[in-house]
């Protein structure tokens, strides 16, 4: 386990925590996922994907992160840093969307 999985579990329970808590208060079926530079949503996603797609996304990276340490560990560079930096962007950014996602409800 790498030190970095310090930061990536509690990120995920982050993740879940917060689906749990702004999936009651998101009222729409759909859930605006990009903005452009007006502000304006480019596209939108169902809820439950837009919910649980980010942990399925963040749990895959992780598998993907593990697979190429474990069977081609000499192609592998800065693991520890880039699952650091992962976890804590990805988490930030959910945490944004749901939050905007709950206030345009």
């Amino acid at each position: 386990m790498l030190v970095a999985d310090l930061v990536f579990w509690p990120a995920v329970a982050v993740l879940a925590g917060c689906n749990l808590y702004f999936g009651p208060r998101i009222k729409s079926a759909r859930m605006a996922m990009q903005w452009g530079l007006d502000g304006e949503p480019t596209w939108c996603a169902p809820k439950a994907v837009g919910l649980w797609g980010m942990v399925a996304f963040a749990l895959a990276v992780r598998l993907l992160i593990w697979g190429a340490s474990t069977y081609a560990p000499e192609k592998v560079h800065g693991a520890e840093i880039g699952l650091l930096l992962f976890s804590v962007i990805v988490a930030a950014v959910h945490v944004l969307t749901l939050r905007r996602a709950a206030r345009a409800s």
